[in-house]
């Protein structure tokens, strides 16, 4: 985990600044290993401790050692989540309109009685990484669209739905910039209502429920006419997790 420059999306003040060492010092005083973490991760977990630095530590630390102990050669190779890669559940797609890359999730191709937690669990770092290494310099965050058309009672797993939320705002913070969730059957806000208790407050806010009548105009909105996904009547084609 290489240093980084100042610099980004939401350049920070000098106090910001200030507090990022700050954090670097106090995490890297009890890990090591802290220390490598680059200024812009550790903007980012102190953002999401309304910069906090003794409560940004203590996240950062959990992610210190949970990234050891998760991936400890740095990635998670693909072989290890060929099936959920094969099922065809996330697709890559292009930019929204503030240039943050755009990811497609498709629950309605994921089986509870299929999955396994530790695999699905490897799979949720995978894409993450995967989505977070397309942001371009100058972003910190993407877009993704939920579409659940389809979803239905064999599609529910509010386990592996808190596993990944919890992953992701655990472990990804301020990585999310908005979760557009369309094509919602009313049978999912059961399962949401269940989900919803384990959400942070700043990343409920993040999740934007859209009605069917409303999708196109959203997505004009939000995406620019070259970058809307030709299966919601673009022209762009998205490109399956591999």
């Amino acid at each position: 985990m290489a240093s980084s420059v100042r610099g980004g999306a939401g350049d920070a003040g000098e106090g910001e600044w200030l507090k990022v060492a700050e954090l670097k010092a106090m995490a890297g005083a009890q890990d090591p290993h802290a220390k490598e973490v680059d200024n812009l991760t550790l903007r980012r977990f102190l953002r999401a401790r309304g910069q906090n630095v003794g409560k940004a530590s203590t996240m950062l630390l959990k992610f210190v050692a949970w990234r050891r102990e998760a991936v400890p050669d740095g990635a998670i190779p693909a072989e290890q989540v060929r099936s959920d890669i094969a099922d065809q559940k996330v697709s890559m797609a292009g930019v929204d309109r503030t240039g943050r890359p755009v990811m497609l999730a498709f629950p309605a191709r994921h089986y509870s009685a299929n999955r396994d937690m530790a695999t699905f669990k490897r799979f949720v770092v995978y894409l993450l990484d995967s989505i977070c290494a397309r942001i371009p310099r100058g972003q910190e965050k993407f877009l993704c669209i939920v579409d659940l058309k389809g979803w239905g009672y064999a599609n529910c797993d509010v386990r592996a739905y808190i596993a990944a939320i919890e992953i992701m705002q655990n472990y990804y913070p301020e990585r999310l910039g908005k979760a557009l969730m369309i094509h919602v059957p009313y049978l999912f806000m059961k399962a949401w209502n269940m989900v919803q208790p384990f959400i942070d407050a700043n990343t409920k806010d993040k999740f934007v429920f859209i009605d069917d009548k409303n999708l196109e105009e959203t997505l004009k909105q939000e995406l620019d006419e070259s970058q809307v996904p030709e299966m919601y009547g673009g022209k762009l084609t998205p490109v399956p997790l591999s």
